[in-house]
């Protein structure tokens, strides 16, 4: 899927409908799907960059002074994102153990 399908579908980008039945996307629609891909690659899902998208008015602000509630939210997804990274690192060092390993010395041919 497309991001731009993706936000689409998920209602993440509100265009204006052109006489014609276009879809007229303003300047600031960049910015919004810059923002939609970063927050997807961090692992949210597109319910919460639904919330997110309107506490960051543009490309310097973070996270606007008027949604200081969703710090609570953004430190779950953090610890969540966290717990799956060292899961991750874990079957890395044991994936890393057996290929050090090698075939046992009866087993090669």
């Amino acid at each position: 899927m497309r991001i731009s399908e993706l936000a689409r579908e998920a209602g993440l980008l509100r265009p204006a409908r052109l006489a014609s039945g276009y879809r007229h996307y303003d300047s600031q629609a960049v910015g919004t799907v810059r923002h939609i891909q970063l927050l997807l690659s961090a692992g949210l899902n597109t319910a919460a960059i639904a919330e997110i998208l309107p506490c960051i008015p543009d490309d310097v602000t973070v996270l606007a002074p008027t949604c200081p509630e969703l710090l609570d939210a953004l430190a779950v997804e953090r610890t969540r994102i966290t717990t799956s990274m060292d899961r991750l690192a874990a079957a890395r060092d044991v994936l890393d153990r057996l290929i050090q390993a090698g075939p046992a010395a009866g087993d090669r041919s």
